[in-house]
């Protein structure tokens, strides 16, 4: 990937939100993060990312809100949205899909499924 290829990552839990901040910068990407889901938010829309990873279970905002937020702007609203959760219930993903999330990745993850996960959701 290139310098050019931005995400934003909101993730409440300090240390995962640093390794995937990690990870991403070591592989090239424009990455930037927040644990809180209004700041991420905003964020979103200061800097239009191409991309989103978001954890679902938050305080304050949960993911869902995060999502349903990005999607009523129109700056935001075509961001591809990864959501991170540890849960891997039917209804939890169907609720994300009909919200309008491109893809999910269950904690716990390894590089090479973030990175694909990534990869998948930055072609379409």
């Amino acid at each position: 990937m290139t310098q050019t290829v931005s995400v934003l990552v909101i993730e409440d839990e300090e240390f995962l939100r640093e390794m995937i901040l990690n990870i991403l910068q070591t592989r090239g990407f424009k990455a930037m993060g927040t644990g809180n889901a209004r700041q991420g938010l905003h964020l979103a829309k200061e800097l239009v990312p191409d991309l989103i990873v978001c954890d679902i279970r938050m305080p304050e905002l949960d993911g869902y809100e995060v999502l349903k937020a990005l999607r009523q702007d129109p700056l935001t609203a075509s961001i591809p949205l990864i959501f991170l959760t540890a849960e891997t219930l039917q209804n939890v993903v169907r609720q994300g899909q009909l919200l309008g999330a491109n893809g999910y990745l269950t904690k716990p993850f390894t590089t090479a499924q973030l990175l694909e996960a990534i990869a998948t959701h930055l072609k379409k």
